[in-house]
């Protein structure tokens, strides 16, 4: 990646949650290095990695948070939502039970984020459309009532990934730079009001010391 992963004018941290098992670290890995992991294991608190891609006429580096899924771990990963303006909900399209408790996984954010923050809700793993128990129109017609994006995804075969962090990355820009035709302090953007680190200027991110890019 080199010296154009350094070339960036936005941060912006989305956060993945939903249960084990749905598939947010082979989401984020495919989104982030194209790779995935058959034999992944179950994620233990919080990891992120990042990619920077070009939105508009910016250049944005998109902070991936992979929160674990279940339930022992929740206390952890609760303080990760704070400055997050982003985040996606997955499901497995497989497992009714993991669509169920997409309701509990919204309220949880919206406790803990900021009520500005862009939300998608992801169907993963369609590659296995023979065992699908969540029909697409059930899952669309949720997120259109309440207010969220929605697409339908496949880490293993890279269906719709890219799709789903641009179309998120793209809302969060435009929300972005709304507030800041509205602001008079350009170095100060956020979603929040606050400048938090997820969506200030390059100048001011540093690398942490153990992205794993």
């Amino acid at each position: 990646m080199g010296s154009a992963e350094e070339d960036y004018n936005f941060v912006f941290k989305v956060v993945l949650i939903g249960e084990s098992g749905v598939g947010k670290t082979n989401l984020l890995s495919r989104f982030t290095r194209n790779e995935f992991n058959h034999d992944s294991r179950t994620t233990i608190g919080v990891e992120f990695s990042t990619r920077t891609i070009q939105v508009g006429d910016a250049m944005v580096k998109a902070q991936i948070w992979d929160t674990a899924g279940l339930e022992r771990y929740r206390a952890i990963t609760s303080a990760y939502y704070r400055g997050a303006v982003g985040a996606l909900v997955v499901f497995d399209i497989t497992k009714h039970q993991t669509y169920d408790v997409v309701d509990r996984w919204l309220k949880e954010l919206y406790d803990h984020a900021e009520p500005s923050i862009v939300v998608m809700l992801v169907g993963n793993k369609t590659d296995l459309a023979q065992a699908r128990e969540v029909p697409t129109e059930e899952a669309k017609m949720f997120a259109d009532n309440n207010g969220l994006l929605f697409v339908e995804t496949s880490a293993l075969d890279s269906t719709n990934v890219e799709q789903a962090f641009e179309t998120i990355l793209k809302e969060i820009f435009h929300k972005v730079q709304t507030q800041k035709q509205r602001s008079s302090q350009s170095n100060t953007v956020s979603l929040t009001g606050e400048s938090p680190e997820s969506a200030a200027p390059a100048q001011a991110e540093k690398r942490p010391c153990c992205v794993a890019l």
